[in-house]
Formats: structure tokens, C-alpha cells, sequence
């Protein structure tokens, strides 16, 4: 039996989160009875229980502002440490989501080697590039990547770019790299185009179906929704284009709003979320066509859906998106007038163009980023791993 334990997500079942909903989907789907889950979740209580066959174990980690995270990896990796020695676990693996505790890990690694413990790191994305952070934290992330990259015996990356990027920056390491992708949700949505729920919707915000454009995620600078709302603003479109995002307490809402009085615009729709997973699919099916203006990190989540879902994609034109999307989007930069330009000329688009286009998209999503791929890819390498 392979032991597994899983550190870095915030646990599961999960809520949200790309971490959590990967846990979720790699216990949920197993099909090796040959490996044992032991997962980290963080909680108020210290208690243990089981999910998806998986051996889930409470973290209390006490609120400390942005160390809380560094807190819990810790925390967490030494409970690893200390069952693997109870139990006298031979041959195990401590699988580590994000490079947070680099710092620390050089004096861990030396426990886990004399327990026969491979460490296995996730780098995730580009962390340090995140505009939330003020000098200092980015540096550290800096340096904690550096030093997780040092001390792990194999490092998994889910973009070929990120991968690309860990061997040549940190080549002074000889780092041990594989490439598994994240993974997708290919069905269609269960919801009817006739669904209450979905008309009320429609309604409520004032959209009709493939009369607008589409953008689901985390509204942060990063993510360029500068670049996309000032290019729309640009463009004559009719349609609208719908924000699905929290925007509450933004601090960055208020700033865009002040510079680009896109308030102003009609067809501008800050929507608020969609917790509801089937409504989200019909909305992305239904859209006219998806933007992503995400540029840090590997490969993204709702990108996954939205290849897997709407037929027109348009993307920033960086390496994690043109990896993922190849010859199933179309691709802007942020040269001032470009996707203003190219929504222009999507109002001619013919619908067999996007139909065409979105079915190169959803073969790719089906032959290289289904659940069930990525769950047999990591079970293959978990159960070869001594």
C-alpha cells in the first residue's frame, strides 16, 4: 500500500478553490486500491474523518493574516511526519500543493528522508507575480519557490510552461520535473434552455442568450480586466459583456471604475457569483464567447471550463493560454486597439466558424484534460514513486 498525503489545499469536501476541487476529484475517482489518501484540511477543530475513502485530518490553525497559510503547511507537514512514525509507514509520499514554506522545508526534508518520505512539490503558478502582494511577501514567495524546488525529490507541474520555467531558472538544482495537467468537467450542463432557474437569471441581469460576452474568475489586477473592459468600451458591439466575479470589497473595482468609468457603459454587467455549478455551465454554454485575460500561473481552471463549454474563446496571447487552447481560440494582446479590433470583427463571425472553433476546443479538453486522464496519470506515478 502507497501512503499519500496531501498538504496545501484547504481540504475537502471541497467548497471552492482549483487545490480543493483537485483533491476532491483525485480521491473521488480513485481506481487504485494500492494507494492510501491522507488529507490536510483546515478547520477549527483537530478532528479526523473520512471522504472519498480518504483519511481527512483537521488542522486548527489560528487567524494570523497572511502567514495563516505558512502556518498551516507546517502544522500540517509535522501531523505528517508524526503519523508516518507512529504507524511506522514505509515507502510514503508527502505530495506538497504550492511552494509556501520553503524556508522551512530544508530542515523537514531531512526527517522525511531518514522516514524513506519522497517529497513531491506542486510549484503552482507564478505567485511572486501577484499583484495583491506588496515587495516583500513576492520576495518571499521568490525565495520560498527557490527552496522548494531545491529539496524536492520531483516536482509536478501542471503546465508545460511552468515546467519549462522551473528547469531553466532553477537549473543549478538539477530539478526532477513531470507534467500532469489540471483536469476539466466535460458534461453538458443538466439544465434545460426553458430551466427556471436559468430564465429567472436572465432575467434578474437583464442578458439574453448568446447576446453577450462571458468572464468567470477572480478580479484582480492580473488577470487584465483592465485591458478587456477598456478594449470592449472601444468596441461597437451590441452584445454585452458579463462579469462574473466577487467584486465586493475590492479595493481594485473601485480604482478600474474611477479610471475607466465603465460604469457608464451599458453593456457592462458586474453580476456578482454563481455558486450554482449547473447554472454556471448553461451560462458559459450559452455565452457568445469567453474572455481570459489570466497571465500568471499554469493552467487555469476556468479556462479548462470555458474550452469545454463555449464555442468562442478568446485569450490573452502568453504561453499558459496558447498551451492549453492551440488551434480551439482566438488570441489577443495587449496592444492598445487589438481586441477592441478583434471583437469588431467577431460581429460577422459566422456561427459554423464558432461552432467549428469550439469543437477543436472541446476534442482537445476530452483528449488531454479529462479527470479521469489526470487521476490515472497521478496514480501511475504515485504507485512507480520509491
Amino acid at each position: 500500500m502507497k501512503h499519500v498525503f496531501i498538504i496545501g489545499s484547504k481540504g475537502i469536501p471541497a467548497k471552492y478553490g482549483g487545490f480543493e476541487t483537485f483533491v476532491e476529484k483525485l480521491t473521488e475517482g480513485q481506481k487504485s486500491k494500492e494507494i492510501k489518501y491522507h488529507v490536510s484540511c483546515l478547520a477549527d477543530n483537530s478532528k479526523e474523518f473520512e471522504h472519498n475513502g480518504a483519511r481527512c485530518f483537521n488542522v486548527k490553525v489560528p487567524n494570523i493574516g497572511p502567514a495563516k497559510a505558512v502556518y498551516y503547511d507546517i502544522v500540517a507537514l509535522k501531523e505528517c511526519i508524526k503519523y508516518i512514525r507512529k504507524n511506522n509507514i514505509k515507502n510514503s509520499i508527502v505530495y506538497i500543493l504550492a511552494c509556501r514554506i520553503g524556508p522551512f522545508i530544508g530542515y523537514f526534508k531531512q526527517k522525511l528522508k531518514k522516514l524513506g518520505v519522497s517529497l513531491i512539490v506542486n510549484p503552482d503558478g507564478h505567485e511572486w507575480k501577484r499583484a495583491k502582494w506588496n515587495k516583500a511577501i513576492r520576495q518571499y514567495w521568490k525565495t520560498s519557490e527557490k527552496y522548494m524546488v531545491k529539496h524536492a525529490d520531483l516536482l509536478i507541474c501542471d503546465s508545460k510552461n511552468i515546467e519549462k520555467y522551473i528547469k531553466e531558472d532553477y537549473k543549478q538544482y538539477k530539478p526532477k520535473t513531470t507534467f500532469i495537467a489540471y483536469g476539466a468537467d466535460t458534461e453538458k450542463s443538466k439544465l434545460s434552455d426553458d430551466d427556471n432557474t436559468l430564465l429567472k437569471w436572465y432575467k434578474e441581469k437583464d442578458i439574453k442568450k448568446k447576446e453577450y460576452y462571458l468572464v468567470v474568475g477572480r478580479f484582480v489586477p492580473e488577470n487584465n480586466y483592465e485591458t478587456m473592459i477598456t478594449e470592449f468600451m472601444k468596441s461597437k458591439t451590441y452584445k454585452d459583456f458579463v462579469l462574473i466575479t466577487n467584486i465586493e470589497g475590492n479595493k481594485f473595482y473601485n480604482e478600474l471604475k474611477e479610471k475607466t468609468r465603465f460604469n457608464k457603459d451599458k453593456r457592462i454587467k458586474f453580476v456578482g457569483t454563481v455558486y450554482n455549478q449547473e447554472l454556471l455551465k448553461k451560462i458559459r454554454e450559452d455565452a457568445y464567447g469567453y474572455f481570459h485575460g489570466h497571465e500568471v500561473g499554469g493552467t487555469n481552471p476556468s479556462l479548462l471550463e470555458a474550452l469545454a463549454t463555449t464555442d468562442l474563446n478568446i485569450l490573452l496571447n502568453v504561453g499558459f493560454n496558447r498551451e492549453v487552447g492551440e488551434d480551439g481560440a482566438l488570441y489577443f494582446n495587449k496592444e492598445s486597439g487589438d481586441l477592441a479590433r478583434l471583437v469588431d470583427s467577431l460581429e460577422s463571425y459566422e456561427e459554423i466558424a464558432a461552432t467549428s472553433l469550439g469543437g477543436v476546443a472541446k476534442d482537445r479538453v476530452l483528449k488531454e484534460y479529462t479527470w479521469e486522464k489526470i487521476i490515472n496519470d497521478y496514480e501511475n506515478l504515485f504507485i512507480k514513486l520509491n
